[in-house]
């Protein structure tokens, strides 16, 4: 999904999920948002992921979008090394709630 698409679909939908996913190898982070049929968009800019380098610059960006609320969860490098699945996606005791 494209940064000029996100506000247009805040103010047209009310059940979605914002996930700003960071990686423990890594100090980028990136805005993943899942909507109610389950189809999950990465936010892009000119078809390419956006990848944020503080969690300043993606609450910025959320807040010009119209979002106030978000979760922050960590992908473990590790899961995918040893064929685990990726363990984020399970319960919300794995995300940390964001307010901005």
């Amino acid at each position: 999904m494209e940064l000029h698409e996100l506000q247009n679909f805040v103010a047209g939908q009310h059940h979605f999920e914002i996930r700003v996913i960071g990686s423990s190898t890594s100090r980028f982070y990136q805005v993943e948002l899942e909507d109610m049929e389950g189809g999950r968009h990465s936010l892009c800019r000119s078809g390419k992921p956006v990848l944020f380098r503080s969690l300043e610059d993606v609450y910025l960006e959320l807040k010009r979008a119209g979002i106030h609320q978000a979760y922050l969860v960590q992908q473990v490098a590790e899961d995918e090394l040893v064929g685990r699945s990726t363990h984020y996606l399970a319960p919300l005791a794995s995300r940390t709630p964001l307010a901005f």
